[in-house]
């Protein structure tokens, strides 16, 4: 059966506008609502590339009132005017729609909702299947067995079933439902305070609306006497929510075939988007190369070749390599290539569990190849035998003149080392490439291939399934396999080579990547692969008086309240706080219930006893499951140490992130967590060794705002609170007490975090006038801060991006956010973000330099830990006294600021000693 798709371009145009970043060219045209609706033009026609799409047509509001105007002048009538960064929007993405080949409609005086009705019934009475692309609702009620509804952005399909799954009553009953609970979008009232519910309720019990308006009568109570309200004007209502479908039009299914893509034009329209992978695409510059002898092709009948779409990947020429003279080619290939792509199927994503299944290379774009080498399943082909693959390979993948590229090869790297290759030559890694050009997007290789070159490529979850039903790498079908790994290293090497420029083109971008990150990446290896030793005999202890603890609070918690109750029930714990003891409710949840968070009992627990038991409950609760009782199960049984996973892409601002376990957040402040901390011990023979940056944020603001007082004082070596302390109060330095050191000390790292008045005067318990005084006084004596956090401020709403120290970019998409919240979260964060990130770049400049200090002396201390500002090593007794010395030049000479970088180096026989 034929197909007519039918994408409702109004309702994606909304929906990408509002989804995706603020992006723009460098003319500053906005750009983000084109290539969401183009992208999601790519997304319908893989999904139904398999289908006989015979007729196709993108369909538009046009501009202007509509018949609906007439029946009721306030329809739609309190809707804000189309923003003008979206109005301007529209017409190069119609010229682009059109370009591709989509048959473009845009009929005055009718909504794109009426003629996407009118064709759809026009097509059905033809036998043509329908398939409508559309986040709308309203067009649910044209759903029947020839027309189904799609969401490409929430992968929804709306057949009869699911309308009445979704909303409670079937396709034909969706106009009865719709008049009920009425439009606030289009300003149509339906009937007061009825909502989904209550609509399927009535529509359940009387069948339809009209039957339901002849016994309105009979409905009692608030509902019943709204729904008499409502019924003089039910009529009109249901007439404007059901979509027209018997318009004039000039269009009909049949004349909605695909028209001839516009190359010269494309080429026109994406250079004005400035989207390179597009471009390319639309060019032809892609190579097709075929198959080699010996080989066995993956399936090119399954993988159109790019001219025939413009999003369609080419794998036409790529590999299986299933014996040895293919294998010795791909080996004389890799020998003479200026890079290659390499990447691994593995067992696992555990890093130290994981196993090679199979390894693919790329050394061209469309040039790839893949060497199944573990898959075990019935009727699998004969593999090469993995250990000999493997010798063969390894004086290629341990040499350092052989460049190599990949997507995270940090998990690579480990991979190799379980079988026992040291891999050498990693020159370029695309995740690292895409974070520090837009660190915040995403950094998957499918989101890179969608990004950077149009290309919608295989999905991990369609070969291994989701869940409790997924497979194992080794059961996925080698010819299956083939296709998705090959793929993965022809894209990342095709990512790099669209990436690369333009972090070269930067200066401060080509800093960043080449001298921190790709260094780090190495060092960060390293440091995973040391892990740190535990005393696990310890934390048993301490995981056994934490639950004693929490008992006691548990029987505390219970007598404060009067009655036992389950302190990890929100519903039981709302029912105490707020309907026996009666206290004030602060918020609410989505689904209008009070809510018992951790703010709202932070903020009940000044003044009450209850919600402060509560919420030492859930620190030491946090503190036992997350670490006493986890870490002793985490260490590897190999290497009878705990190995975290750190995350180069995961943060904004360049801060690493760590995983499995995650050893950042352990908290200091507290005698739990420094108890914790006392259990990452040293080995015979040896200590831990802490080395800290000293007030770090306050030293790059006084960098980066060059104020005079500030820079004097750290020159000086004064205590900064204390200076500030005695500038507030009016008091001289040796006169500044306790507590107004504290109070100076929260403004100085308050203020640099974006802290209003109000943040102020609730953290320190003061009144809000107070804390305004606070702050004046804060910037009279600082006025080079208060010059810069207004120029940063000023130049991210101008960017969309502020700076480190060093170059990075960090991003803020909702610099310019119509929503004031997200406006203004955006604005503290450019504040803070240049700060966050000039620490994070220097202390991945220091373990890049105590790494390399550490190889040239070829001693046996290693890094253990990276937190924050904080590096930790385990040092030898024998070498303690030179990295004691050598700790502090090698980290404060990393960088010149305008400030002189302090280093603090803590020693002892456990990680809470050392610190």
């Amino acid at each position: 059966m034929s197909v007519l798709l039918l994408v409702d371009g109004s309702s994606y145009l909304y929906r990408a506008f509002h989804a995706l970043p603020d992006l723009r060219n460098k003319a500053g045209e906005p750009t983000g609502a084109i290539v969401g609706v183009l992208n999601m033009l790519r997304r319908l026609e893989s999904d139904y590339k398999a289908r006989d799409v015979a007729y196709k047509a993108c369909v538009f509001d046009a501009k202007g009132k509509t018949f609906r105007d007439d029946w009721y002048p306030e329809y739609k009538a309190h809707r804000p005017p189309m923003p003008d960064d979206l109005a301007r929007q529209i017409e190069p993405l119609h010229a682009c729609i059109e370009a591709l080949g989509w048959p473009l409609i845009v009929e005055p005086g009718v909504e794109a909702d009426d003629v996407i009705g009118t064709l759809a019934r026009q097509a059905a009475a033809q036998g043509i299947e329908v398939v409508i692309s559309t986040g709308d609702k309203d067009l649910a009620q044209l759903v029947d067995k020839q027309v189904t509804l799609v969401n490409t952005m929430s992968e929804e399909v709306l057949d009869e079933a699911g309308v009445i799954n979704k909303f409670g009553v079937p396709p034909e009953r969706i106009v009865d439902y719709l008049t009920l609970i009425g439009d606030a979008v289009d300003n149509v009232p339906g009937v007061n305070k009825c909502g989904p519910k209550t609509a399927v309720k009535w529509l359940t019990q009387y069948g339809t609306l009209d039957n339901l308006v002849a016994h309105a009568g009979e409905i009692g109570g608030v509902a019943g006497d709204n729904l008499r309200q409502a019924l003089a004007f039910l009529p009109l209502g249901r007439r404007l929510v059901t979509v027209a479908c018997d318009l004039p039009l000039a269009e009909t299914p049949q004349s909605l075939t695909p028209r001839p893509m516009q190359r010269e034009r494309l080429i026109e329209l994406f250079t004005r988007i400035e989207s390179k992978s597009w471009l390319r695409e639309v060019s032809g510059e892609s190579a097709n190369t075929t198959a080699g002898n010996g080989a066995v092709p993956v399936d090119a009948a399954a993988a159109p070749a790019v001219a025939a779409s413009l999003f369609t990947p080419d794998r036409s020429a790529y590999e299986t390599v299933l014996d040895w003279p293919a294998l010795e080619r791909w080996q004389a290939k890799i020998e003479t290539a200026e890079l290659t792509a390499v990447d691994t199927e593995t067992t696992s994503l555990d890093p130290f569990a994981a196993r090679i299944v199979g390894i693919s290379l790329a050394t061209a774009p469309g040039e790839a190849c893949y060497i199944p080498l573990a898959h075990h399943y019935a009727g699998v082909p004969e593999q090469l035998p993995r250990d000999e693959v493997l010798a063969k390979l390894k004086p290629w993948l341990e040499s350092d003149r052989h460049a190599k590229l990949g997507q995270h090869l940090k998990y690579d790297q480990h991979v190799f080392a379980n079988h026992g290759i040291a891999l050498a030559g990693v020159s370029h890694d695309t995740l690292l490439e895409s974070y520090v050009l837009e660190s915040d997007k995403g950094h998957d290789l499918g989101q890179l291939a969608s990004r950077h070159l149009g290309l919608d490529t295989i999905a991990y979850e369609s070969l291994c399934g989701k869940g409790a039903k997924q497979i194992g790498f080794d059961q996925v079908a080698i010819a299956q396999a083939a296709e998705y790994s090959a793929e993965d290293s022809d894209v990342t090497l095709q990512v790099h080579r669209a990436l690369l420029p333009r972090i070269d083109a930067e200066a401060g971008l080509a800093r960043i990547y080449r001298e921190i990150e790709m260094p780090a990446r190495e060092v960060l290896w390293r440091m995973e692969r040391n892990g740190v030793l535990i005393d696990a005999a310890l934390l048993a202890q301490q995981s056994h008086e934490l639950g004693t603890a929490l008992l006691a609070l548990e029987q505390k918690a219970h007598e404060l309240a009067g009655q036992p109750f389950n302190l990890n029930s929100p519903k039981q714990l709302a029912e105490i706080l707020f309907a026996k003891l009666g206290l004030p409710v602060q918020k609410k949840t989505p689904s209008g219930t009070p809510s018992t968070d951790e703010e709202v009992l932070s903020e009940l627990a000044l003044d009450y006893p209850l919600p402060k038991v509560l919420l030492e409950t859930r620190t030491l609760s946090k503190l036992k499951s997350t670490y006493t009782d986890k870490l002793p199960r985490m260490v590897n049984p190999d290497t009878g140490r705990v190995h975290t996973s750190y995350s180069q892409a995961s943060v904004i601002t360049g801060r690493l992130a760590s995983s499995e376990p995650n050893l950042q957040n352990i908290p200091v402040r507290t005698a739990e967590g420094r108890r914790i901390r006392a259990a990452f011990v040293a080995p015979e023979a040896a200590s831990i060794v802490s080395a800290d940056y000293s007030q770090i944020e306050l030293r790059i603001m006084a960098h980066l705002s060059e104020d005079p007082r500030l820079l004097e004082a750290f020159a000086a070596g004064e205590d900064v609170h204390r200076a500030t302390a005695a500038e507030i109060f009016g008091v001289t330095p040796l006169e500044v007490g306790p507590d107004q050191r504290r109070v100076a000390k929260v403004i100085n790292f308050g203020l640099i975090y974006g802290m209003s008045a109000f943040g102020l005067a609730r953290q320190l318990g003061l009144e809000r006038s107070a804390a305004q005084a606070y702050i004046e006084r804060y910037f009279a004596r600082y006025p080079g801060v208060a010059r810069y956090m207004e120029e940063t401020r000023n130049a991210a709403k101008r960017d969309g991006y502020v700076e480190t120290v060093f170059g990075r970019r960090l991003w803020l998409p909702d610099i310019r956010a119509q929503q004031v919240g997200r406006r203004q979260g955006a604005e503290r964060a450019a504040i803070n973000a240049p700060m966050q990130g000039t620490a994070a770049d220097l202390i991945k400049l220091a373990m890049v330099a105590v790494q390399r200090w550490l190889d040239a002396k070829n001693m046996a201390t290693k890094l253990v830990l990276q937190v924050h500002d904080e590096l930790v090593l385990e040092v030898p007794d024998g070498e303690l006294a030179e990295v004691r010395l050598e700790l502090p030049r090698l980290m404060t000479q990393v960088a010149k600021l305008s400030v002189p970088l302090v280093v603090e180096v803590g020693v002892g026989r456990n990680w809470d000693e050392a610190h």
